[in-house]
């Protein structure tokens, strides 16, 4: 019986994990399509140093998966990611701020912002993010955790967590040494 607890344990933390990296990778294709399309040129958008990844998606993605992965009704879908979404991103630009010394966006041009840290309009598109995360990431993350048990599966994993440990550490001290 302890092993069947040990794996539910291992399947659910590879599921966040996964959760998580999807959504990093997800925020940077979002937010670069949205770069060519406000500033009509083409950067990347990222926020580490690499790889296509902005972790402040990967955390609402994930909060997401803790929060609103189940509700069935998507006008409380919407209403519920709009206010994870703008808690976490408010959340992530403060300690970000606090603990490098930089801000990595300013919303303060921005109508119904709060310390320009996110907006009501963010936060609209956090809800339609949440949408869409309910709607078709989620049910096709939940099948790709089927693969957990294959071995194959299994050395990815740990091949990409300590890749991003290493990432999030070298990005880290990258902003520390910046400040």
């Amino acid at each position: 019986m302890e092993n069947v607890e040990k794996n539910k344990i291992k399947k659910e933390i590879l599921k966040i994990f996964w959760v998580f990296i999807i959504g990093c990778v997800f925020g940077c294709i979002a937010e670069t399509i949205l770069g060519v399309l406000v500033d009509k040129h083409f950067h990347l958008r990222k926020g580490l140093i690499y790889g296509p990844f902005i972790p402040v998606y990967g955390v609402g993605a994930v909060m997401y998966y803790f929060i609103v992965s189940n509700i069935k009704d998507m006008a409380k879908v919407f209403l519920a990611s709009m206010a994870l979404g703008g808690i976490v991103e408010y959340i992530c630009s403060y300690v970000q701020e606090i603990f490098f010394g930089t801000i990595s966006w300013d919303y303060s041009n921005f109508a119904f912002n709060l310390n320009g840290r996110t907006s009501l309009l963010h936060c609209i598109f956090w809800g339609v993010c949440g949408i869409f995360f309910v709607a078709i990431a989620y049910p096709i993350i939940m099948k790709f955790v089927d693969n957990f048990q294959k071995p194959e599966f299994k050395g990815l994993s740990i091949v990409m967590a300590v890749f991003m440990a290493f990432n999030i550490f070298i990005s880290c001290a990258a902003r520390k040494q910046a400040k």
